[in-house]
């Protein structure tokens, strides 16, 4: 059990390391699929206009990942928050059910 998680803990180890000492020819390019549609929009029907602007641009393409991770990170929160309270909640319910069928059996 132990030498398993030696490997596991391995294997994560790289997974984060392995990225800062590779190489890189060039600065990594932060572009999400909305920038990929708009040029495949703009190939498909030229004069194609936007039907609304943002109302805040963020200042870069790394602020813009930061908050969309962000809003994901917020809505697992919220997400697993729900989940135990309902789990809890079911649990809570079947130990008062255990509770009153003992208390009624006794005579």
């Amino acid at each position: 059990m132990l030498r398993d998680n030696r490997i596991v803990l391995g294997l994560a180890a790289a997974i984060v390391l392995l990225p800062l000492v590779m190489p890189w020819d060039e600065k990594p390019e932060f572009g999400g699929s909305d920038d990929k549609a708009s040029g495949v929009i703009a190939e498909v029907k030229p004069g194609y206009a936007p039907w609304w602007e943002p109302l805040w641009e963020p200042p870069s393409k790394e602020i813009e990942s930061l908050l969309f991770a962000a809003q994901a990170a917020a809505g697992a929160g919220l997400l697993g928050y729900y989940a135990g309270r309902r789990s809890r909640r079911r649990e809570d319910e079947a130990g008062r059910t255990a509770l009153r069928r003992e208390r009624d059996a006794r005579p």
